[in-house]
């Protein structure tokens, strides 16, 4: 069997979490000597790691679309490429890639706040009663941009206003 079939499925932010509590452990054990090896350690694996994943995608730049289409829409590899500042699709189309990945909530980019990295969003309603898409759009939202575009800090979301049904009565 490969490494990719018996890998562990994690997810960036689980990751991320692991790494900060285990740094957060060794920063309270009141050992500094310890903590700053432990972030050096973290330090230099992300130097490495962001290294071959440069080489990696220097070497895919050569195949046409396929292979790089599919690695840039994994949420994983995404995650990771954001990470090393590698991905080469700009903030927009990274959060229009996430949402795409959520699309049955129906939501739509309303605005982004570049100094508090809050991402407004739409949501709009199908059949057109104006109700949103329920109270998991935010959810899966700030999950898909937590891989795709982590510059998100918060979500809003807005239901879209009610459409009016005007008509004429016939007599």
């Amino acid at each position: 069997m490969s490494a990719a079939t018996t890998a562990r499925p994690v997810t960036a932010e689980q990751t991320g979490r692991r790494v900060e509590e285990a740094l957060g452990r060794l920063t309270g054990s009141g050992d500094p000597a310890a903590a700053a090896a432990a972030e050096e350690l973290v330090r230099s694996l992300m130097d490495f790691y962001g290294c071959s994943l440069a080489r990696v995608l220097h070497l895919l730049a050569d195949q046409p679309g396929e292979p790089h289409s599919r690695l840039l829409g994994d949420e994983l590899v995404a995650s990771v490429l954001v990470l090393h500042d590698l991905h080469p699709e700009d903030r927009d189309t990274r959060i229009g890639r996430a949402l795409d990945s959520v699309r049955e909530h129906g939501l739509t980019v309303a605005g982004f706040d570049e100094d508090t990295g809050t991402l407004r969003l739409r949501a709009t309603a199908s059949g057109g009663c104006g109700c949103g898409s329920g109270t998991g759009a935010r959810e899966a939202a700030e999950a898909a941009l937590a891989c795709f575009a982590p510059e998100v800090r918060a979500v809003e979301v807005a239901s879209a206003p009610a459409l009016l049904q005007i008509g004429t009565k016939i007599p």
